[in-house]
């Protein structure tokens, strides 16, 4: 039975919700819609009485692609929606700050992206999941990505028809890099030597510059680099990279505010460099992550670069085994930049060094705010919250809150 619903508000996954609580898909705040109830899922909508907000989506895939969540909703909209995610976290913890204006990576702006892609009898589909679906949606006219991933497609079907099983899904990353495509791809057929041999012919054919297959560097044409800052890196196959290069640049600008004129900067959950690399400008870093490779990644950078202070960096989890207060006395400021998950343990211990400033990045506002409200009764003022939007038309977002100790009465 067709049931009416009014959507009271925006949930954290981008789904309207209304009193049930009643899911429904690509509404908005406001909305008399109409649909079919499957549990708590509003199914077969009908929106009867649109938002002032509502838009056309500009891409012609969005109803059928699970890419984009919210490409009916006006940018600014999705703007102010993103930014009150952020406030409703922190408020939920008890706690406020000065956010500023949320600043927005441009549409086909993403250098990295993982394409879904399934051998067919007739080639191969490669594209995003739909919604909540194993359906590959194909995205020849994506207003997401950088139209050079794009272009490159027709290279993930081609390593799918190469290497991949009828009854799998390959998971195939696509990187800009300096020198071309970097890709990596996960979950095909063990490699034999006439499969490698392909692939290798394939890197050749492409202009790839490197493919890797399940962590296995196949081929590389030339190093597949990343700059940050004045530093050239080469990650290893698969390593995180922000999303869009203006995401960075405005994370790594908010970074390098809350720095400041600090001396000795310790950079936790420091990837291949992305903050560390800029911050040697003036400062010495310290730079800590999980994975070796990444670690090394950095070092070899640092060490080919001019103009840059020490920078130094160590292996380890900071999950298992966080910075102590005694190791971490010796730094004038803090950048953490960790998972969804975000750094509990690690935000224990720098509750009790109180260091004189902390960046801390976040792609999760939830986790952000816990770890926040443990800094700030620790003794620290959360100044600001600078909301950074990589992924446009999605749920998610990036942010950046500055953190200083509280000055003594």
């Amino acid at each position: 039975m067709t049931q009416e619903h009014i959507i009271l508000r925006l949930g954290h996954q981008g789904d309207g919700i209304a009193e049930g609580p009643v899911y429904a898909p690509r509404t908005l705040p406001g909305e008399r819609v109409s649909g079919m109830l499957d549990g708590s899922l509003l199914t077969d909508i009908k929106v009867l009485t649109p938002s002032e907000h509502r838009v056309k989506p500009p891409c012609r895939h969005y109803k059928s692609c699970g890419g984009c969540q919210l490409q009916h909703a006006s940018d600014a909209f999705v703007a102010d929606w993103k930014v009150e995610v952020v406030r409703n976290a922190l408020s939920a913890q008890g706690l406020e700050a000065d956010m500023r204006p949320i600043l927005t990576s441009p549409a086909g702006s993403r250098r990295r992206a993982t394409i879904a892609v399934r051998r067919t009898k007739k080639g191969a589909l490669a594209g995003f999941h739909g919604r909540a679906s194993g359906v590959i949606t194909e995205i020849p006219d994506c207003h997401l990505l950088d139209p050079a991933l794009i272009a490159a497609l027709p290279v993930a079907k081609a390593l799918a028809e190469l290497g991949g099983s009828r009854k799998g899904v390959l998971s195939v990353t696509l990187t800009q890099s300096t020198a071309g495509l970097d890709v990596s791809v996960q979950g095909g057929k063990p490699l034999d030597g006439p499969l490698e041999l392909s692939l290798a012919q394939a890197t050749e054919h492409y202009g790839l510059a490197r493919l890797a297959w399940d962590g296995e560097v196949i081929a590389m044409r030339h190093p597949p680099a990343q700059r940050f800052g004045p530093a050239t890196v080469v990650p290893p196959p698969g390593a995180f990279l922000q999303a869009t290069k203006e995401g960075e640049q405005a994370l790594t600008k908010a970074v390098l505010n809350i720095v400041g004129s600090a001396k000795r900067v310790v950079d936790l959950f420091a990837g291949c460099g992305t903050f560390s690399l800029p911050l040697a400008r003036v400062a010495e870093v310290h730079a800590v992550e999980g994975e070796a490779d990444m670690t090394r990644a950095l070092d070899q950078s640092w060490r080919k670069s001019a103009g840059l202070k020490q920078v130094t960096t160590e292996a380890r989890d900071l999950f298992r085994r966080p910075l102590t207060p005694d190791e971490l006395v010796c730094f004038d400021a803090v950048v953490l930049d960790p998972p969804r998950a975000g750094a509990e343990a690690q935000v224990s211990e720098l509750a009790q060094a109180l260091r004189p400033a902390i960046a801390y990045v976040s792609c999760n506002p939830v986790t952000f705010a816990r770890d926040a409200k443990t800094l700030v009764q620790a003794g620290y003022t959360l100044e600001w919250v600078q909301a950074v939007d990589q992924f446009r038309w999605s749920s998610h977002s990036e942010l950046v809150g500055s953190f200083k100790l509280a000055e003594k009465p």
